[in-house]
């Protein structure tokens, strides 16, 4: 009965209340800041992947690319991999049209709260950067309750968080290795406990070296896959336009679905994907060393480009293109992409491959998650606070890999809406500021270099 009403009231939540306050929030959002996202994509590029080798002497904790990587790291992997999957089977084809809406305004929700959070950033008492919704809440709006519940929610639902991260991983290490969930969940304890316990420093040093390397192969592998089967790309991409706006009717393992679940999940899975609205991302940038809020909000910018428009889009198209969508049921969806590899690689492959980079990715995920965790402990209370929920959450590791506590799990999707909603709701107030802080860096920042870019070009020109 109780498992029930909660389930009901994330689908109500989840189905109309947040998929509207994030689609209106982001468009509203990209007016406020003049299509910012769309604007300046080429400067976004330069200024992210084109200036990850330059040095920064700005004042900061870690690199801008290592706050990205590490942003990055509690996105990229499962929900990419097995999240989109389980998204097409429960919304149809349709749901990745959803996930794109999503992605192409979230940019903008997502590159705002990234930029508060740089602006409204503190040192703590050992004299690390920190910063995140908490604080530009409390500090920009007064709302000292809301950043207590934003701070609290965030805190309880990395804990079904982790546990079902750890589970999926579990799960399937188990089926393609034959290993005891006891024991992956041990070995993932050790390695999570490892990278965690050196702080923000060695968690981005990890996630700059793993989750750019792990993403480039997964791409590669997953588009061998695509353009093997390249003639079935204009008849999928009719079916992801069609059913965004069309039931889905069923065929073979799939159940059918109408235009609301294709919402319902496309969005949902969306965030999970990007996290875009859902403030975690900042809690990350606010250590990284730059010289103006918006130069860091630019990388919020790629990430949701690369993590949703990029790995998410190859992952939905190699489950269609190859029709694994319809030939695994609902209550297998997380084994979609398993069957879209093995259809060009052979069974031992698919699954081995995925098992393997699901393992890495949940480690770098799960180490960062932890590290969210522990500064909303410490921002509600103190660092030995923070130091508690690290073994908390480690704990939660190998009990969410040995399938315990699984009612906890129902809480996930309620809690994040709280989560959700004790963001979005005060970064749509901020808007001026948003507003204002893009204005200038454009006329100050990105005027000037564009301006300083000419003036050089005319003396090279002068001097030839």
């Amino acid at each position: 009965m109780i498992q029930a009403g909660i389930a009901d009231t994330s689908n109500f939540l989840w189905k109309y209340v947040l998929s509207i306050i994030l689609i209106a929030g982001g468009i509203f959002l990209t007016f406020r800041i003049k299509f910012f996202q769309f604007r300046f994509f080429g400067h976004v590029l330069h200024q992210t992947i084109g200036q990850i080798f330059k040095k920064n002497q700005q004042k900061g904790t870690i690199s801008p690319f290592q706050a990205f990587t590490s942003a990055l790291a509690s996105t990229a992997g499962a929900t990419n991999i097995v999240g989109v999957p389980v998204a097409i089977a429960l919304g149809g084809p349709g749901a990745l049209f959803w996930m794109w809406t999503v992605a192409v305004i979230g940019m903008s929700t997502k590159y705002a709260e990234i930029l508060l959070g740089m602006k409204y950033r503190e040192t703590n008492k050992k004299g690390v950067w920190v910063g995140g919704p908490q604080y530009y809440i409390k500090k920009a709006l007064g709302w000292k309750w809301v950043s207590t519940a934003f701070a609290f929610f965030l805190m309880l639902e990395l804990i079904p968080s982790v546990m079902v991260q750890s589970n999926s991983i579990a799960t399937q290490t188990e089926g393609a290795f034959g290993w005891s969930v006891i024991i992956t969940g041990a070995v993932m304890c050790v390695a999570i406990a490892l990278v965690v316990f050196g702080g923000i420093k060695r968690i981005a040093s990890v996630t700059d070296k793993m989750v750019p390397g792990m993403v480039l192969i997964y791409v590669g592998v997953a588009l061998y896959v695509i353009f093997a089967n390249v003639g079935q790309l204009p008849h999928v991409f009719a079916l992801i336009f069609t059913h965004a706006f069309t039931p889905t009717s069923a065929a073979g393992g799939f159940a059918g679905a109408g235009i609301a679940q294709g919402i319902r999940w496309g969005v949902a899975r969306g965030l999970y994907s990007n996290e875009a609205g859902l403030g975690t991302a900042p809690i990350a940038h606010s250590a990284a060393r730059t010289d103006h809020p918006s130069k860091q909000g630019l990388w919020g910018i790629f990430s949701v480009f690369i993590d949703t428009i990029v790995i998410c889009t190859i992952s939905g198209l190699a489950v269609l293109v190859t029709d694994a969508w319809r030939q695994v049921g609902v209550s297998d969806a997380s084994n979609m992409i398993n069957v879209a590899f093995a259809s060009e690689f052979g069974d031992a492959f698919g699954g081995t491959f995925i098992s393997i980079f699901l393992l890495f990715f949940v480690i770098t995920t799960i180490g960062v998650l932890v590290f969210y965790g522990e500064k909303q402990a410490e921002y509600l209370y103190n660092l030995n606070a923070a130091k508690a929920m690290r073994i908390v959450y480690i704990l939660s590791v190998f009990v969410g890999a040995i399938g315990g506590l699984q009612f906890v799990w129902q809480f996930l999707d309620l809690l994040l809406a709280f989560v959700l909603l004790s963001n979005i709701i005060p970064l749509l107030f901020l808007h001026n500021e948003i507003a204002d802080l893009t204005d200038d860096y454009v006329n100050r920042v990105y005027k000037k270099r564009t301006k300083e870019k000419k003036v050089e070009l005319f003396r090279e020109e002068d001097a030839s």
